[in-house]
């Protein structure tokens, strides 16, 4: 059984999750600040951490450092704080994926599982042609060179990796990264956004091999 350390000091946030994922068949344990979530970790083995950002004691970016540090486990933050700031830092320590509050506890577990399959058994790095994606450190490069992602633009790059073969549409997309980076994204900005990442991994960005349009429909990556 998946076992989860949820780092959450909300009592009802709490409640509910852990009924919620207990539910979807994970094995959840709770701890309500940074000191609580040190010591389970260190008492415990864990498969992924969930965790805010803002805790009674410490934050979570201490507990992420750590995690990654420690035990390298996933870790997925929740949080009510939007700013490209906590964003960014977040990925910058090593964030496998990142989800602001109040958001959906179905859209929740399929987060988990993507995490879990791109870190499961393969380690942190994920190929796609000659772009290697590392999980733990939140970033990416093309040929060892680093492509420098924005927080908006790595997440749309997570998105496609975690639906390989699967035609996305736009709207898919809207909702999978609207808020990545703090910010409003709409139909013209996710124009924009696949524009500049295809700039940066396509070998022809006029004539994609990775990120396919599919007309109609939306996008897809077979890579």
């Amino acid at each position: 059984m998946t076992k989860i350390l949820l780092v959450e000091d909300d009592r009802g946030i709490v409640a509910n999750l852990t009924e919620f994922l207990t539910a979807e068949g994970y094995d959840v344990k709770n701890a309500s600040g940074q000191a609580a979530a040190l010591e389970a970790l260190e008492s415990g083995r864990f498969d992924l951490v969930l965790l805010d950002i803002s805790l009674s004691d410490g934050n979570g970016f201490a507990v992420c450092s750590a995690v990654k540090s420690l035990y390298n486990i996933p870790v997925i933050f929740l949080t009510a704080s939007g700013d490209e700031y906590s964003t960014v830092t977040g990925f910058e320590l090593g964030a496998d994926d990142y989800i602001p509050k109040p958001f959906r506890p179905r859209e929740l577990v399929s987060r988990i599982r993507n995490v879990l399959r791109l870190t499961g058994g393969a380690g942190s790095v994920i190929h796609l042609r000659d772009v290697e994606v590392d999980t733990v450190k939140g970033v990416a490069a093309k040929n060892g060179k680093d492509l420098y992602l924005s927080a908006l633009e790595y997440r749309l790059l997570l998105v496609f990796l975690n639906n390989r073969g699967a035609v996305l549409t736009r709207t898919q997309l809207l909702e999978a990264i609207w808020d990545a980076a703090g910010e409003f994204v709409n139909d013209n900005t996710l124009t924009v956004y696949i524009k500049r990442l295809r700039e940066k991994i396509e070998d022809d960005p006029q004539n994609p091999a990775i990120i396919k349009t599919v007309r109609g429909l939306g996008y897809k990556v077979d890579g």
